[in-house]
């Protein structure tokens, strides 16, 4: 099988490890790169060997010869970019979160569905490491029928230090980590019926939320809590990890600190670490995040190649975008808000 030609939207920050994590696997090439900015495009191009680059996408997309493209870019391009793939008949990758509103990503979905080209999501924290092994032991059964859950994501990480343009967004919290977190809540629980949310922003030099929590009442009656914050300082810097308490009829599991799954039944507490793997490319400080690029893109190709359906496919997505928008309105309401496929 021939490689898949693509091009990278968007050479900001995240660009370079996913295009890292491309090159850790086989069946796809980088043949071109797009930046309004082009000088950072010939940044990352000299970096990884990817001579044509470009400050206008339709350009690009009318030089190059392609089977996808991967968009890296703002929140409030995705749509445009995307529609652009489906107009040409190209299947895009689109990284999280999907859209700024759930709208916009259904209006998205509708366009792929209809020009009958694949769009793909990028959302790769249920592809951490610990995370699909916390999956793995719940499917086990060991702890039996769980009645409650709380997932967190609580840290002082100085995340506006390389990514600054974070401070300016008027959502952040849900947007940003949420759209991880409340995905990684369906895969492992299964759908919500609703949600009740509340934000805080803790920050003074920000203009979004900081702080956001949300609590689901799950299809299969448990309850979820979902704790969001980037102004939590701890006795240990949680940063990147996202910890869990999952509680059952017989028993508990605890994904805790460095990676350690604790499963506690009446037999006794049984624990074993799964941490990520370490790539030479990779932020140390995000590992576990970025380790997951690479299984996340090979889920992705394996999709685009004919070889099986992809986990985060956008009609999954747009679920995980209604529990994100359906959080910032009960937050604004302070009411419950209903999930749509349950009214």
């Amino acid at each position: 099988m021939s490689d898949l030609r693509f091009a990278i939207f968007g050479t900001g920050y995240w660009a370079r490890f996913q295009l890292a994590a491309w090159l850790e696997l086989e069946g796809a090439r980088c043949v071109a790169l797009y930046n309004r900015t082009k000088s950072k495009a010939e940044a990352l191009g000299r970096e990884f060997g990817v001579s044509a680059v470009y400050d206008d996408p339709e350009a690009l997309l009318d030089n190059e010869t392609l089977d996808f493209i991967d968009i890296i870019t703002d929140v409030d391009t995705h749509s445009r970019f995307v529609h652009m793939a489906a107009e040409r008949g190209l299947a895009a990758i689109c990284q999280k979160p999907m859209a700024p509103d759930l709208a916009t990503a259904q209006a998205m979905k509708r366009a792929c569905e209809d020009a009958g080209v694949p769009l793909l999501i990028h959302e790769n924290f249920r592809w951490q490491t610990p995370l699909r092994s916390l999956k793995e032991v719940l499917g086990q059964g060991e702890i039996g029928e769980v009645f409650r859950a709380r997932l967190s994501f609580n840290s002082s990480f100085p995340v506006f230090d390389n990514q600054p343009f974070l401070k300016e967004i008027e959502q952040f919290m849900l947007v940003d980590v949420g759209s991880h977190v409340l995905d990684v809540t369906r895969f492992l629980f299964g759908e919500a019926e609703s949600l009740v949310c509340q934000t805080k922003r803790v920050n003074p030099e920000i203009k979004g939320e900081d702080v956001a929590t949300v609590m689901l009442q799950m299809a299969s009656g448990s309850t979820v809590v979902c704790e969001l914050s980037y102004a939590s300082r701890t006795e240990f810097e949680r940063f990147p990890q996202t910890y869990a308490l999952i509680e059952g009829d017989k028993g508990s599991i605890a994904l805790t600190q460095d990676y350690w799954i604790r499963v506690t039944t009446e037999a006794g507490t049984f624990a074993k670490r799964y941490p990520p793997p370490r790539y030479a490319w990779a932020d140390p400080e995000y590992d576990a995040v970025q380790a997951s690029i690479v299984p996340c893109n090979e889920d992705l190709l394996r999709a685009l190649q004919g070889r099986g359906s992809a986990e985060t496919t956008a009609s999954d997505n747009v679920k995980t975008m209604e529990l994100v928008y359906g959080s910032y309105e009960s937050a604004a309401s302070g009411d419950r808000y209903v999930i749509e496929a349950t009214r």
